[in-house]
């Protein structure tokens, strides 16, 4: 899995440039639109969020766990909208500080080793984007991602009651995945080879599940699928308008750019990363069908 420090390396570094482009509490994750691309990306984030608190039964005083929350979207509707009660984990310190700052109750954690007895059971718990991070590369070479899934899987079967609902939004590969083996950051830019090794670069330490079925498959016999539905599109035009925010101007954000510059001339693994920015590899992926991106809800058996 992704580690504190991978995950510093992806998100903390970028907490500020995100939270002085998308907002404090800005939602780094796929939007839904349904087609209706003519909503706006605040509106298309909202939407997301009701259909992800109505999937979960979310009402108030229910007791919610955010797992891999980032800057607190999601947590921030149920609060507001649903009168939830609601805790967040990240292992990202920047994400948590800022969380905290703005009045959330997060805490860096690994989602995959909390037990009933560090905050007690949950009635609905929410994954957006963390299983992203949960296998590595190496993990996948060893024939261990299964497993992993299968294990977070007991750790939320271990959180619920009887018929709690668990809502994960994750990328995963698609039809047109290449070998692992044809990755090259050193290939034609643009190309599958290219943008899959920025991706790699980019979320260190991180594999994504070989499409949903590994997911579902692994959920059982714990977990029913209650629903499942593709985002593929919906992301490709979340992206789209992430784009144009970063590149907005603000002199105090392009000054934290400026920031960035010894680091970007002295550090290979950085330039990469920052390469991200303007290839936007995984709308490559997803337009190539290299990726795609589903919303499950499962609920305990």
């Amino acid at each position: 899995m992704a580690d504190k420090q991978d995950l510093d390396f992806t998100y903390t570094t970028i907490d500020n440039i995100f939270r002085l482009s998308i907002g404090e509490t800005g939602d780094y994750s796929g939007a839904k639109y349904d087609g209706d691309f003519s909503m706006s990306l605040e509106e298309a984030q909202k939407a997301k969020h009701k259909f992800i608190a109505d999937s979960l039964n979310i009402t108030k005083g229910s007791k919610v766990l955010d797992m891999a929350c980032g800057w607190g979207p999601f947590i921030t509707y149920c609060i507001k909208e649903r009168d939830a009660t609601v805790m967040g984990l990240t292992l990202s310190e920047g994400q948590a500080k800022a969380c905290q700052k703005n009045g959330m109750n997060v805490i860096v954690k690994d989602c995959r080793t909390v037990k009933p007895e560090d905050f007690g059971t949950f009635d609905a718990i929410s994954c957006i984007g963390g299983l992203e991070h949960f296998c590595s590369v190496e993990q996948w070479k060893a024939g261990k991602q299964e497993q992993v899934y299968s294990d977070f899987f007991q750790t939320l079967y271990n959180l619920l009651p009887k018929g709690g609902r668990f809502y994960m939004q994750t990328m995963t590969f698609g039809k047109n995945m290449i070998d692992f083996k044809d990755i090259d950051i050193n290939a034609e830019k643009g190309s599958a080879a290219h943008v899959l090794a920025l991706m790699i670069e980019e979320f260190p330490g991180s594999w994504l599940p070989y499409g949903p079925e590994m997911v579902i498959r692994n959920a059982a016999p714990h977990f029913k699928l209650i629903s499942q539905s593709s985002g593929r599109l919906d992301y490709i035009e979340t992206i789209g308008q992430w784009r144009k925010k970063f590149r907005k101007f603000s002199l105090k954000k392009y000054w934290l750019y400026a920031s960035l510059l010894p680091r970007y001339i002295t550090t290979k693994d950085f330039r990469h990363q920052v390469e991200v920015f303007k290839i936007s590899p995984n709308r490559v992926c997803f337009e190539k069908e290299i990726m795609e991106h589903y919303r499950l809800v499962f609920e305990k058996i």
